[in-house]
């Protein structure tokens, strides 16, 4: 089972004893004080590290949580989705700006279907003529019948006759039209521009994103942790933004043993929409369950990879910063379990990582520092 962590950080870095022994840190007043500092050793002023978005916490054990990271797909929900379907056979033209994930309201034009010139015709238009010529019947019999001029039957052979034509004719295909049944997102487009479709052919299926659903493969050989899922933390793509579900109204809508793919079982939950995402994203997913242990936990942020080992930096005191080694254990998408390499109480940078990198790579110590040990 993967441990996620939810372990707590102290609000802010406070100077350990031991390093005020080893770090009698001073600013001297003259700017030709010598700069004396051990190897490996990392300088950047306070005033430049907050200007650069640096910061600092102190690591502590903490309760985390268990997770399983897996991966899923985010989908529209049940009975948030339409189907546009051609109202007649014909060549489609699809209307400007109508692509996949482009955003629709119910009504809005999606395209129109020509079938003029089309082999076989323009079969509404005929119905249409026919629908004409029935209507004229029957306004001519009516008041033939109501004088008693024409026997019953021939007034409902005219009847019958119009209504046939009347559902024959479909006045949304006389107008070619293809309108949006719902609002929401196009999820995806059956039929491209200069296509002939067939009446009643999808032309386009659209899927409303006030209302999500994420399903989770979970890997048949970690089922035995289904039941304990109580909450998912998903990663988007690209961004790397990560979305809390329980943040957005989210809840458990079950599992199930049929899959999507043979050996997994997938895990659902329902959650309110969330600017950007759209159905049929593809995203990270951290199923978290209930039961906790104690841990030490860094963010993600925190964590530097080096030809595929891991560091953090530590701070010192206000300018210094000193790489440590870690051992990573399992995560959560937003911390990561340390196994080795810190002990707890350390001061680590846990945002601005990267700027302690490339301070570490010019190798320049800021004039006017002067660091004694």
């Amino acid at each position: 089972m993967i441990s996620g962590l939810l372990a707590g950080m102290t609000a802010a870095c406070k100077p350990h004893e031991k390093d005020e022994l080893a770090h009698d840190h001073a600013h001297e007043q003259q700017a030709a004080e010598a700069h004396e500092h051990r190897p490996g050793e990392i300088v950047l002023e306070a005033e430049m590290a907050a200007r650069l978005g640096v910061e600092a916490d102190t690591v502590s054990y903490a309760p985390t949580g268990n997770a399983l990271k897996v991966s899923g797909v985010v989908e529209a929900a049940a009975g948030s989705t339409g189907a546009v379907s051609a109202p007649a056979a014909g060549i489609l033209t699809l209307a400007r700006g109508i692509t996949e994930g482009a955003q629709v309201r119910a009504g809005e034009l999606i395209g129109t279907v020509r079938s003029t010139g089309v082999s076989g015709g323009d079969r509404n238009r005929a119905a249409r003529v026919e629908l004409e010529a029935a209507r004229a019947e029957l306004e001519r019999v009516t008041p033939l019948w109501e004088e008693r001029l024409v026997t019953r039957s021939q007034y409902n052979a005219a009847v019958a006759a119009y209504e046939r034509a009347q559902a024959a004719y479909s006045a949304p295909a006389a107008s070619g039209r293809i309108t949006a049944p719902v609002g929401g997102v196009i999820t995806s487009l059956e039929a491209l521009n200069g296509q002939y479709v067939e009446t009643g052919a999808v032309v386009a299926t659209i899927g409303n994103s006030a209302s999500l659903t994420l399903r989770a493969d979970v890997p048949a050989r970690n089922s035995d942790v289904i039941g304990s899922v109580k909450d998912a933390r998903i990663v988007l793509p690209y961004s790397g933004e990560q979305l809390l579900l329980s943040d957005l109204g989210g809840r458990r809508a079950g599992a199930s043993a049929s899959a999507s793919r043979p050996g997994y079982v997938p895990v659902t939950f329902t959650f309110a929409g969330h600017e950007g995402l759209l159905p049929g994203t593809a995203v990270e997913v951290y199923l978290l369950g209930g039961d906790s242990h104690e841990a030490i936990a860094v963010p993600v942020d925190a964590l530097v990879e080096q030809q595929g080992n891991f560091y953090v930096y530590h701070k010192l005191d206000d300018d210094c910063y000193e790489k440590l080694p870690v051992k990573t254990g399992r995560s959560d998408g937003s911390r990561v379990e340390i196994l080795s390499g810190l002990a707890g109480g350390e001061c680590i940078v846990t945002r601005g990582a990267t700027v302690i990198t490339l301070a570490a790579a010019s190798g320049n110590i800021p004039e006017g520092h002067s660091h004694q040990h």
